[in-house]
């Protein structure tokens, strides 16, 4: 009889300790599988930002090609580049990248940056002129476009009579 208790004991305590062991592997596999996930996102951030910095280092080429492109009305090489600007277009469009359109819409200081501002007839805070191009990568602002926004013209009581 003593035999069977030490052993019912054994058994438990035998149980306890697989129990505990089994406890602590799901622990050790959920940390795992938390980390797996981390590692993941921190490289899906490093190429982020990677590309972020390559992507604002080919927009000063962007720039230039919208410089030149209006000057070569007569060259015969003007299809080829306007080719080739397209072309890059595409291909830092499909990493992510927008060109925010701006003329004729209302400022937003989330996307433009006001350099200046005109008196006339048009809406307060619409955008007239867009003196640099602006761009996102994705939903992130990587320049904002540089413009010119309307202001109200405030005419004074001996203005409008002469």
């Amino acid at each position: 009889m003593e035999d069977v208790d030490r052993i019912k004991k054994d058994l438990e305590e035998q149980t306890r300790l697989a129990e505990e062991r089994l406890e602590r592997l799901k622990y050790l596999q959920a940390d795992f599988d938390n980390y797996r996930k981390w590692s993941e996102k921190e490289k899906t951030a490093i190429i982020a930002l990677a590309n972020e910095n390559l992507i604002k280092d080919l927009l000063v080429i962007l720039d230039d090609f919208d410089r030149a492109l209006p000057s070569l009305q007569a060259e015969e090489n003007r299809e080829g580049m306007g080719m080739v600007y397209r072309k890059l277009l595409k291909i830092l469009g499909e990493y992510g990248l927008i060109p925010i359109e701006c003329v004729g819409k209302k400022f937003d200081p989330n996307l433009h940056e006001a350099l200046c501002r005109e008196e006339c007839d048009r809406e307060p805070g619409v955008i007239l002129e867009d003196f640099g191009k602006g761009y996102q990568l994705r939903s992130k602002v990587i320049r904002p476009s540089k413009v010119k926004i309307a202001e109200h013209v405030s005419r004074k009581e001996g203005e409008e009579n002469g």
